[in-house]
């Protein structure tokens, strides 16, 4: 398992309007999608588009999202993940523990905001990272996918 193209840097905060009007405004970075709610992910999501890759800003939907712990610790926001692709996100997540790493929540995969699998790699064995994994979208043939 080797990691593909990094596709996108998650961004916690209080308001994901707000936040991508910050980039709009500061960096000029105006394409950007709506705001999307995920209830079953816990988040509200904006995702902000550069050329090599995107910024996915996440904003708690309620006191249950994993987001809202995150803003308890940092009430401004923050990087919260890196997300790489990878080629066969089972094969990934197989080898992550393998490795010794720990995959966050039950270990399988789920679809994540981008419409494909993915998992979370726990930060202690990341160098004190988040990591996403997302299976490529160009591979996925499932449900929302190619």
């Amino acid at each position: 398992m080797k990691l593909g193209r990094l596709n996108h840097v998650g961004v916690a905060t209080p308001d994901v309007e707000a936040a991508a009007q910050v980039y709009a405004d500061l960096y000029g970075v105006t394409d950007r999608t709506e705001a999307m709610d995920f209830p079953h992910l816990g988040v509200r999501v904006v995702f902000v588009t550069l050329p090599n890759m995107q910024i996915e800003l996440i904003e708690p939907l309620g006191d249950q999202s994993p987001i809202h712990k995150f803003l308890e610790k940092n009430p401004k926001g923050g990087q919260h993940h890196m997300c790489f692709e990878v080629a066969d996100i089972v094969k990934a997540r197989d080898a992550m523990v393998e490795r010794g790493a720990s995959v966050l929540g039950t270990g399988e995969p789920y679809i994540g905001a981008h419409g494909v699998p993915v998992i979370f790699v726990h930060p202690k064995d990341t160098g004190g990272v988040l990591v996403e994994l997302m299976q490529d979208p160009a591979l996925y043939e499932g449900e929302g996918g190619h």
